[in-house]
């Protein structure tokens, strides 16, 4: 990490984040240690400081600023929005990504900002317990969203199966919130006055179907008319993803399969990329602030393809995949620049970021 790279990115981060000198300058130690090191280790990321001090010493000082450090909820949002300077509205995607410390689970609901080029987590909530989100969990993480932004920021919220119900569709249906949710074979819908499962209603689906049905009213919930895209896919397992909006079965399809993006994100934070799993944190409140000093790297690599690429995409092999992806490039030209000597700046330090959020304003 070169003293330099620290400094700059110390003066671009100083007027958005409240904390002193001493502990900004730890915060942005922990950024670009993770990025050059590769991992989330605390005992790494000390042995990447540009500096003649023992990596004892610095590792402590690391360990200290978990341990007294306490920022506001959702206090990397604002950065990481600036950072991606990309227009509303954007894809959203929930999923959980699970693994374990010891004997301790580590489970975290996620919420990303998936956009052409990038894939980055906007906001988390560690679940206090293994296994699946509740309900009332997934609202809160998107009450959370729409505290800091208006409905019409989301262009449709990708989801799987797990994140499925009554009162979470009915949600979001009432918060105006667009959404393309894998649903279960099994579920029961009524369409033309009969209730059937999706298995037997689809029994001689080959190519791509759309349709409308109803999920009966459950809970004290009323009926709710949805629509369907439907088909096969390998194996001959059947793919429906419902929609709140009259669309085709092929629009729907082609919108849920950019949920596989937040697959991408999690590999990108973990073993191609930041590591996360090598952290040894296990209490919520230095494992959020660890996650959101991540979140924070990842959009400035993103940041950094962004400027290298600028129009271009990346180039294509024979199999039709990129060579590299834009985390990648981005990842690698950061890690570059730390080991040089940077005459220009990574970030622009006009980097506008909200000190409070309001709706609809990022």
């Amino acid at each position: 990490m070169n003293i330099l790279a620290l400094a700059d990115l110390q003066k671009t981060l100083t007027p958005h984040v409240p904390l002193g000198k001493s502990r900004l300058e730890t915060l942005c130690m922990i950024l670009l240690g993770m990025i050059s090191a590769r991992t989330v280790n605390l005992t790494h990321i000390a042995s990447e400081r540009p500096s003649r001090v023992m990596v004892a010493s610095t590792y402590r000082r690391l360990q200290r600023f978990f341990q007294y450090v306490r920022l506001p909820e959702d206090w990397s949002v604002g950065i990481v929005i600036s950072l991606l300077n990309n227009p509303r509205p954007w894809h959203l995607c929930l999923d959980r990504t699970n693994w374990k410390i010891g004997t301790a689970d580590v489970n975290v609901l996620v919420l990303a900002v998936i956009t052409t080029k990038f894939r980055v987590p906007l906001m988390w909530t560690l679940l206090p317990h293994s296994g699946n989100s509740t309900t009332a969990q997934r609202i809160a993480l998107m009450k959370r969203y729409l505290a800091h932004f208006d409905a019409s920021t989301v262009r449709v919220l990708l989801a799987d199966r797990e994140f499925i119900g009554q009162e979470w569709f009915a949600f979001l249906v009432e918060n105006k919130i667009p959404f393309a949710i894998r649903m279960k074979e099994d579920q029961i819908v009524r369409t033309n006055g009969r209730e059937l499962k999706f298995r037997s209603l689809l029994s001689r689906c080959k190519g791509v179907r759309g349709f409308t049905a109803v999920l009966p009213g459950k809970a004290g919930h009323p009926d709710l008319e949805l629509h369907f895209g439907a088909r096969r896919i390998k194996g001959g397992e059947l793919l429906v993803v419902a929609s709140p909006y009259p669309a085709t079965g092929a629009h729907i399809l082609r919108q849920y399969k950019k949920r596989w993006f937040i697959e991408c994100l999690f590999a990108d934070s973990k073993t191609r990329g930041l590591n996360l799993e090598d952290t040894r944190l296990t209490l919520t409140s230095k494992l959020s602030l660890l996650i959101a000093i991540t979140a924070v790297a990842i959009a400035l690599v993103c940041r950094a393809a962004a400027q290298i690429m600028g129009k271009k995409y990346p180039a294509r092999k024979k199999h039709g995949y990129c060579a590299k992806s834009w985390f990648r490039i981005g990842f690698d030209e950061v890690r570059r620049w730390m080991r040089s000597s940077p005459e220009t700046p990574l970030i622009t330090r006009n980097l506008v970021v909200p000190r409070r959020p309001r709706a609809g304003v990022v």
